[in-house]
């Protein structure tokens, strides 16, 4: 560990609540961890604590904190060329816009390059509504798309109530068997229910006014939900039906966190836009963007496309995102996270579920699982209300950090995210905190 130094960790605070307004946040009672250093899996404060990051941050830093081979990237590209503007051309973006397009395969043909996910959900909003001259949007209840105008009112969770000032968005529910809106039994039902919900919606709707689905392949925040078998591809069969644009958002499911480059890729399905950002190089660099089809790339060539960020494409972004996939591929991360997935993550996590009441339910893929807490599993009722937290969930989170380790959670789940780069040993490590950690509340099961 380096940088260990108390005394500077104390003038970073200050800073900090001297001068820096946080998001998502009351600011008063705020006391943020000053993060002195990070390396692969772990990172460490001022005072010398380390954690190992099962939250990968933002559930981003999927190829690990400081990989020398994308600082390496970044410096070079810093010493060449440090920033241009976005109508030049520039070796290094299309080089990172050649590999995503590669990876994505099927309808993928060009990529617009943005500064984050929210403005690139903006802008393939923007995209189907042009394309198909028709304006609703139809996402989630259960999704989360970045806090911009059409981004945060797409969104599905409680972050979209104070911000409600997009239009022209409709939302529905998606799969979720574990709490079934459609009274299913099986992973059959649920898709069955949940596409002819989805097709009521479009109908009610009014078809000729629905320019896009959006959804998260996996949808992330909302509770690592895995669509069921047939979902995706049933999905895509009414946009197909309707000629609908079907946009999938792959922020925080793709680059890896799957066990496939991409989320989507898990199915037999090929959306028409698809959402990236930062996954793609761990957010070393802010960046985003939308792979996008032929057909719609087509509608744009002689039409001029109302949209530009100055710092698409920036050098240093997609210096980052070429160091990143180049990185994944010769070190075989994506493989190393599906295995991890299949051999310890998910063996490892059902195991804590046999042993600790509180958890309801265990789903994931690759290194994307999440834990469905609950004080009864008779009632499902939820170890903290939606929307909100608990004495339970605080605990947990303590418990967690107290041993070393940086959990996500989010209302009453707890979702297990390392790094893509995650060891056997550092799984291991991880779920034996896990264990003990769900030790200190098992005293709040009442079933």
């Amino acid at each position: 560990m380096t940088n260990i130094d108390a005394a500077e960790g104390a003038r970073v605070y200050d800073l900090d609540r001297s001068y820096v307004f946080h998001s998502w946040s009351a600011q008063k009672a705020l006391k943020p961890m000053c993060i002195a250093g990070a390396e692969g899996s772990y990172f460490w404060d001022y005072d010398g604590n380390k954690f190992l990051d099962f939250s990968s941050q933002l559930v981003n830093v999927n190829i690990g904190h400081q990989h020398p081979k994308v600082v390496a990237a970044i410096v070079e590209q810093a010493g060449k060329l440090a920033t241009v503007a976005p109508q030049h051309a520039n070796d290094k973006r299309g080089e990172a816009a050649q590999r995503i397009v590669e990876l994505s395969g099927g309808k993928a043909e060009k990529v617009f390059f943005t500064n984050g996910g929210a403005d690139a959900i903006e802008n393939a909003i923007r995209m189907a509504r042009l394309h198909t001259h028709k304006h609703k949007i139809l996402s989630a209840y259960r999704s989360y798309h970045g806090n911009t105008g059409s981004a945060i009112v797409a969104t599905g969770d409680p972050r979209r109530w104070p911000n409600e000032y997009s239009a022209q968005q409709v939302h529905f529910f998606g799969p979720y068997l574990y709490r079934s809106e459609f009274w299913a039994t099986t992973p059959e039902q649920e898709t069955e229910r949940a596409l002819t919900h989805l097709e009521h919606v479009i109908q009610f709707e009014g078809p000729g006014t629905v320019g896009a689905v959006l959804l998260e392949s996996v949808i992330g925040t909302a509770g690592v939900l895995v669509p069921p078998p047939g979902y995706l591809e049933g999905v895509r069969a009414l946009c197909d039906k309707y000629e609908i644009v079907m946009i999938l958002d792959e922020t925080m499911s793709g680059f890896g966190r799957t066990g496939k480059w991409f989320a989507y890729q898990n199915w037999n399905v090929e959306p028409d836009l698809v959402v990236f950002a930062k996954g793609s190089n761990s957010g070393y660099v802010p960046v985003g963007g939308v792979i996008i089809s032929k057909e719609i790339a087509a509608t744009f060539d002689e039409r001029v496309f109302p949209g530009g960020l100055t710092y698409s494409g920036h050098p240093l972004a997609a210096a980052s995102i070429v160091g990143s996939i180049d990185a994944m591929k010769e070190e075989k991360i994506i493989e190393n996270a599906a295995s991890i997935g299949e051999n310890v993550l998910g063996p490892g996590l059902r195991a804590l579920a046999d042993k600790h009441p509180v958890i309801g339910e265990v789903r994931g893929l690759g290194v994307f699982w999440a834990l469905d807490l609950v004080t009864n599993r008779e009632t499902r009722e939820p170890l903290a209300p939606y929307g909100g937290t608990s004495q339970a969930m605080t605990d947990l989170v303590t418990a967690c950090k107290t041993r070393g380790l940086m959990p996500f959670v989010n209302f009453n789940r707890m979702h297990v995210v390392p790094p893509c780069v995650v060891t056997e040993a550092e799984a291991r490590e991880g779920l034996e905190i896990l264990d003990q950690a769900f030790g200190d509340i098992d005293s709040y099961y009442q079933g």
